[in-house]
């Protein structure tokens, strides 16, 4: 390490990177890098989002009647466990941000039971539709399900594997990212048993942060516009 550096360090502390001036510029930095990959992140779910939205419009009976075969209940419950988790999030940054470091242990640690969870929810839905033959492919079934609202109408079998199709591509794309999120931050925990954090420096847990958040958001649209197509009597 050159002189420079470690006078560079000693006056801004050891998280500081020696290209970047001050804290500021490198949280400053760090945050416009995280924002330009979220909208990325954005264009790329937002093609599935239209390419569903489409088949949606021209197959809506179709889609209706493969959606009412999801379990809405297990949707919904994975809906609240991830608010729950965005909401230990929050308190985990506000912990670092006060000093209380045993409480952001605990914070990161309930957020990553939280997204276990809904893994493993997420779990029980697939190994159901395994079941249920309605995972598109050779063994692909869906005959004489009815349309929703048009008694004596059944689906299309060949519309309705498009949304099974959709609804994994979706649902699997967003359980990876959850799974990309639950290893950032198990070494978020660890860097806040080392003790690393602290009300001046803590941009990690902030970025950490709204990566989860946005896998929230996912969900949050994806969870009416696949579980919630025509239920309503």
């Amino acid at each position: 390490m050159s002189v420079q550096t470690s006078v560079h360090q000693d006056l801004h502390g050891p998280e500081l990177l020696h290209h970047f001036a001050d804290p500021q510029q490198q949280r400053n930095a760090v945050s416009l890098g995280m924002w330009i990959f979220l909208a990325t992140e954005v264009m790329f779910f937002g093609g599935l989002f239209c390419a569903y939205l489409i088949y949606r419009g021209w197959f809506f009976g179709d889609f209706a009647a493969a959606s009412k075969s999801i379990n809405a209940a297990l949707g919904g419950t994975n809906t609240a466990v991830l608010i729950c988790s965005s909401l230990t999030v929050v308190l985990a940054i506000w912990a670092a941000q006060t000093s209380r470091r045993m409480l952001l242990i605990a914070m990161l640690v309930l957020t990553m039971i939280f997204g276990l969870a809904f893994l493993g929810i997420k779990g029980i839905e697939y190994r159901d539709k395994f079941e249920e033959h309605h995972v598109p492919g050779a063994s692909f079934s869906f005959d004489h399900e009815p349309i929703p609202g048009h008694p004596g109408q059944y689906a299309n079998p060949q519309h309705a594997q498009i949304f099974f199709a959709l609804y994994f591509i979706m649902t699997g794309l967003h359980a990876l990212h959850m799974i990309v999120g639950l290893g950032l931050f198990t070494w978020l925990l660890v860097m806040a048993w080392k003790g690393r954090f602290t009300p001046a420096y803590h941009t990690p847990l902030e970025i950490g942060g709204l990566y989860w958040h946005f896998v929230d958001i996912v969900w949050i649209y994806l969870f009416p516009l696949l579980y919630l197509i025509d239920r309503h009597p």
